[in-house]
């Protein structure tokens, strides 16, 4: 058995596998990057070290330095989790090679699953239903053109490299052709180094199932059901299922023995995923399902599937890699009640799902019961940084059938509370609330056709309102106090005491960066704080907050509001912001496009911005000339920070 694993990865997965190591009585080692040297997986391992600085490039995917680290440790075996190396077939021949156990399939499986045009070659001579398309050699734009045509319009072109919905394009009719393969081409050749691609017949209603398989090094290979994850946006999954909804006994077993013969067909060992686009426009049927790809790999929904079978995903990995045989024959896997998983990240939804940074102030994930799990990768106190995917955590319930545990999830997510970067909790929310989901009758275009009304603004009320201002009013009383101020000032006290008539004072505040001012007047104890000639307490009790330096964040259903105290001294410092242009997100500067002086339109490219694999285009947000810029490329900005200012021209009105 293995009695020390090193974890070639981070975060939440990190953590998920030392949870499992620990409890078999395997010695865990973990990696981490600068920006990870505080992290939960470097706590909870029973030792740590350093690989590299904060990029993923000089760290989490260094090779060589992992592999010294696991030799200098006595690291048995390397698991590489998800992501990161988790699917390269040179590190998995490199650990091997350095006499440890990789725990994952062979290089060569890897290999063979690797590239999307192979992989159905090799799908389509296994006898695994693979979907109409040509995924041939010839990469000629007239030919390939030719063949979407004889495939059939709507059709799909997509990279032959990679994953993660890049270098994918639906196309309508033939006049959107040439374009779409411009397009996809030059996105698989940034994300992949690799401009290949492959055109297949676009699915009508497509559903996203895929099946959990596991093969050992003595020739067994079984299948552990299926997970629904239609609910994607961006070709990126959100919420995941199982079973998968409508799903017959028929049709999971013509999937099963499909997903077995994949594996058989490249000599598979250990956990994999055979991913299937499914036709849904008339249901489930034993011929409506289509080889996708393969996913050499532990997935990131795989708790689902552990819910709904009972079985440690993980610990099955270990045992295999290991040497040992499958622990159960394939009529010994049995199929329990419901499970859901929603993956809460750290974005901002409204602002386009733009990734979100910072300290997490607060954590609290769902209330504890018996049909609750959390897998989290961060607790209060830790830092979300720009450099990796933003996933704080994932919440996963399981209930004894799909409406009692879609209930438990909707609950969970309502009883969630993030303080710090801003989630996509409210969405989440949302998704569970939408009817036609709710009724199982969706398919992967349920997001982006709906997007409207998942995703709406965080709404300023009154007890909003009231909450923050109250709770900034504490603080801003705590720290006179605390500065040796008289508690008993009547200029600072929260009571009614003045030499003559009610106190009243009007303070100014900013909300979420922006000024606002109240009217506040003490009657007792209690201020009644008033707004527009509006006054309002917060009588529902419907909010929570927590205070961190000199800001309250107020929370309610999953979104959140920043309250800070107005300071007139600091924006005299600065002068005037007017047409400042700020940083979205902390992250990397990638583009520069003005110098001082250039003369911009509103909607022109001023910069761009890279964090947690996302590249965001900052625009001139009106006419005007650039002034004071104060990035460069390759600089590291703060979310917030002023890179520039935009002055109107000479005559034009502010």
């Amino acid at each position: 058995m293995i009695k020390s694993l090193l974890i070639a990865n981070r975060g939440e997965i990190a953590c998920r596998i030392i949870r499992t190591a620990r409890r078999m009585g395997i010695r865990t080692i973990a990696i981490y990057s600068q920006a990870d040297a505080q992290a939960l997986h470097v706590r909870m391992a029973d030792e740590a070290h350093l690989v590299g600085p904060a990029p993923a490039s000089e760290s989490y995917l260094r090779t060589g330095r992992i592999l010294a680290i696991a030799k200098q440790c006595g690291a048995d075996a390397v698991h590489p989790g998800y992501g990161f190396l988790s699917e390269n077939a040179d590190f998995a021949e490199l650990t091997q090679d350095a006499g440890m156990i990789f725990v994952g399939p062979p290089p060569s499986a890897i290999r063979a699953m690797g590239l999307k045009d192979k992989a159905k070659e090799i799908m389509s001579k296994a006898g695994v239903p693979v979907v109409p398309g040509y995924h041939g050699t010839n990469q000629d734009d007239t030919f390939l053109k030719r063949k979407a045509y004889e495939i059939g319009y709507p059709t799909l072109i997509k990279a032959v490299a990679g994953g993660g919905g890049k270098g994918m394009r639906k196309v309508a009719k033939a006049l959107e052709f040439d374009d779409a393969l411009a397009a996809a081409r030059r996105e698989a050749k940034n994300a992949f180094g690799n401009d290949d691609v492959l055109i297949e017949r676009f699915v009508q209603s497509p559903r996203h199932i895929e099946v959990q398989i596991f093969g050992d090094s003595h020739g067994n290979v079984v299948h552990l059901n299926e997970r629904d994850c239609s609910l994607q946006r961006r070709h990126q999954k959100v919420i995941e299922e199982a079973p998968a909804p409508g799903m017959s006994a028929q049709v999971r077993a013509a999937m099963g023995k499909a997903a077995c013969e994949a594996a058989r067909a490249v000599n598979y060992e250990g956990a994999g995923t055979v991913e299937f686009i499914v036709d849904g426009a008339d249901g489930l049927s034993e011929d409506g399902f289509f080889f996708m790809e393969m996913n050499t790999r532990l997935q990131v929904e795989h708790p689902v599937t552990e819910m709904v079978t009972g079985i440690d995903l993980v610990e099955w990995q270990l045992r295999i890699a290991a040497g040992e045989k499958l622990p159960l024959a394939q009529d010994e896997i049995s199929l329990q009640g419901h499970a859901f998983e929603a993956r809460i990240y750290a974005e901002d939804v409204a602002a386009g799902f733009l990734p979100s940074t910072g300290t997490v102030i607060a954590a609290e994930f769902g209330t504890a019961s018996a049909g609750l799990r959390v897998d989290a990768g961060v607790e209060a106190g830790d830092e979300i940084s720009a450099y990796y995917d933003p996933m704080i955590a994932k919440l996963i319930v399981h209930g004894p059938d799909r409406v009692t545990a879609l209930e438990q999830m909707h609950n969970a997510l309502g009883n969630t509370v993030i303080a710090g970067p801003k989630t996509n909790i409210a969405f989440l929310s949302a998704l569970c609330a939408h009817k036609g989901f709710a009724a199982g009758q969706f398919d992967t275009g349920l997001i982006d056709e709906n997007i409207d009304t998942l995703v709406h603004g965080s709404m300023v009320d009154a007890p909003v309102l009231a909450c923050g201002v109250a709770a900034l009013l504490d603080q801003q009383s705590a720290h006179i106090v605390s500065n040796n101020a008289s508690a008993d000032n009547p200029w600072t006290a929260r009571d009614a005491f003045q030499v003559a008539g009610e106190r009243c004072i009007s303070r100014d505040f900013l909300l979420d960066g922006k000024v606002e001012n109240v009217a506040i007047r003490y009657q007792g104890a209690t201020p009644l704080i008033s707004q527009d000639g509006e006054t309002f307490v917060d009588a529902d009790g419907t909010c929570a907050f927590h205070r961190s330096g000199n800001r309250v964040y107020v929370l309610r259903d999953g979104h959140q509001w920043v309250f800070q105290p107005y300071e007139w001294e600091l924006q005299a410092e600065n002068g005037s912001h007017d047409g400042a242009v700020s940083v979205p997100m902390h992250g990397r500067i990638i583009s520069v496009t003005v110098v001082d002086g250039d003369c911009v339109e509103a909607g022109d490219i001023l910069f761009s911005v890279e964090a947690m694999k996302m590249e965001h285009a900052v625009l001139a947000p009106r006419d005007g000339v650039v002034r004071n810029l104060a990035i460069a490329i390759g600089d590291q900005a703060e979310d917030g920070a002023i890179a520039m200012q935009v002055e109107a021209p000479e005559g034009a009105e502010n």
